[in-house]
């Protein structure tokens, strides 16, 4: 499928500005506000000129991949996915190599892909977005041939991904996680990182790695001078042994000190040969889906999606 899109991208895919006035609406009801404002979204989207030709409010999230194939395959000229950002990653395997066009509505809790796109976080303004923004065409990362839209994670971000009680998640939205990783980091413990760049081998201590296509994790800017489409994936080590470490990176780049760098090396690139000492799990835009050792490439402009006329990232 990768080499698909970029066949896709050499070749210079459709790219028109008008977005379509026609689509499938599928809303993980599962994610923290899906259920509630699945019809809300719908009555809107219709009083903004959008037509819904279906509407899909799924109860339970292994349907979604399955929904979203199927709109795509029957010639749906935009798919508009509300969720989390597990539930906006798991659909864009579907987008790739096809003329549809992807619209999100940002219902999850940290909505880091959103945020990248810069697309508002309240349901009319995203909603005014798909009415009156553009199209634009973006990269997506690849870990061991699974797409991702936005960010993965190895080190403590899958042990809160994969434990973290659904109801913490739902009723306490960021704090939740902040309060479920004090839990994990008693638990964790460092591990030795591998990257292979293809030209060199970089070995190190870390105790979290980031895997960015956008500056967004955890709804927090990790990853600075970095876009969807320009190409290069980000591999975003917090070094040492220390998890204290890895707290102080969190707090400085939630508060933007100035030295918010101090403990993290960055590699950017193309594709990334990944190993770890031991093995770590890596959670993809919040799901764990894979583990070391991992083949890390991008997909350079592998999809379209709608995003605002004007505008930067959502902080």
């Amino acid at each position: 499928m990768l080499a698909t899109a970029e066949k896709m991208a050499q070749a210079g895919a459709v790219n028109t500005p008008n977005v379509p006035r026609e689509a499938v609406l599928i809303v993980n009801a599962h994610s923290r506000r899906g259920e509630a404002l699945f019809r809300e979204a719908r009555d809107k989207l219709e009083q903004a000129g959008i037509r819904i030709t279906a509407a899909h409010a799924l109860d339970n999230p292994d349907d979604l991949i399955p929904t979203v194939a199927a709109a795509v395959k029957g010639g749906a000229p935009m798919v508009i996915v509300g969720g989390g950002d597990g539930s906006l990653s798991s659909a864009v395997d579907e987008m790739v190599g096809n003329s549809c066009v992807f619209a999100l509505l940002p219902l999850g809790t940290a909505n880091s892909f959103a945020r990248t796109l810069g697309i508002p976080l309240d349901l009319d303004g995203a909603i005014a977005t798909i009415a009156n923004g553009r199209r634009r065409r973006i990269d997506l990362g690849v870990i061991n041939g699974d797409y991702f839209a936005n960010a993965a994670a190895m080190g403590i971000s899958p042990m809160i991904g994969e434990t973290v009680p659904h109801k913490l998640k739902r009723y306490l939205g960021r704090l939740g996680y902040l309060i479920w990783a004090v839990r994990c980091a008693v638990q964790f413990r460092p591990f030795k990182l591998i990257v292979d760049d293809g030209t060199q081998k970089h070995t190190l201590w870390a105790t979290e790695v980031r895997i960015a296509n956008g500056r967004f994790h955890g709804g927090v800017e990790l990853i600075e001078d970095s876009s969807p489409d320009d190409g290069d994936i980000v591999v975003q080590a917090v070094t040492g042994k220390n998890v204290s470490r890895l707290a102080w990176d969190w707090f400085a780049r939630f508060f933007r000190l100035r030295n918010r760098d101090l403990v993290t090396q960055e590699f950017r690139g193309q594709r990334f040969q990944l190993e770890t000492r031991p093995s770590q799990k890596i959670s993809i835009d919040g799901e764990v889906l894979t583990r070391t050792p991992a083949l890390v490439e991008n997909a350079h402009k592998a999809i379209e999606v709608v995003v605002p006329l004007k505008g930067e990232e959502v902080s």
